[in-house]
């Protein structure tokens, strides 16, 4: 595995150089920035990343302000609570894209922030979780709420700002070429390999999970 110095020089001369390089990558917000996003907020970016996942982006992004509407702004004691006649008249609203599991998810999602309420809010949680060991909060995520396995929870969790990976086709092809994994990492073992290796490179570059991810990104 390169050290992270010569990934960056890859990277940079792919996009104009170091300046340039620079430009383009993105600081992860504060814990403090994370904890006041209001939890209507993270449901809303989650649901988003729900509703993308094997979707046209472009599709759900045209048609947010319906779903912000039809979702009762994300409220999320209103969207844990919703009863099946909430439901079935998101079944016929024309203003979201009509996917009942998806929309399941809002409700279970909704349920899964009251929970995090209870333990110091998520934003404390999702964003006090260390970055160190992102692949725990990724199963966490994966097993406590809904519909977010596979990079589903990776891209709320940059959306939303807090320190991340995204296991990205440019990025996992860098992991492969270094020798991280050999393929796209799923089981436990790849996943405890490609941390490794972002801490790895965490220690050496002294830069966040979300830039060294994104230098990854560019080296390809």
């Amino acid at each position: 595995m390169r050290h992270f110095d010569e990934v960056f020089e890859i990277a940079a001369d792919r996009h104009g150089g170091t300046a340039a390089l620079e430009q383009k990558l993105s600081k992860p917000k504060s814990l403090d920035e994370l904890a006041a996003i209001s939890d209507d907020r993270w449901l809303s970016i989650i649901t988003k990343t729900i509703f993308q996942a094997g979707f046209n982006w472009k599709v759900i992004e045209n048609k947010w302000d319906g779903f912000e509407v039809a979702f009762d702004g994300f409220d999320v004691g209103r969207c844990a609570f919703m009863d099946d006649e909430k439901f079935d008249a998101l079944l016929q609203d024309t203003r979201i894209v009509r996917n009942g599991t998806k929309i399941a998810a809002v409700r279970d999602n909704a349920a899964f922030l009251l929970e995090l309420r209870e333990e110091g809010g998520a934003g404390r949680v999702l964003g006090g979780w260390p970055s160190t060991d992102y692949v725990g909060l990724l199963a966490m995520l994966g097993k406590r709420g809904s519909r977010l396995g596979g990079t589903s929870a990776q891209y709320a969790m940059r959306f939303a700002g807090r320190d991340s990976f995204i296991l990205s086709q440019d990025v996992t092809a860098r992991l492969i070429a270094e020798g991280v994994v050999d393929k796209a990492p799923t089981s436990k073992k790849a996943m405890a390999a490609v941390q490794d290796a972002f801490n790895t490179w965490m220690d050496q570059s002294a830069r966040s999970l979300t830039e060294i991810s994104r230098v990854l990104a560019m080296s390809v």
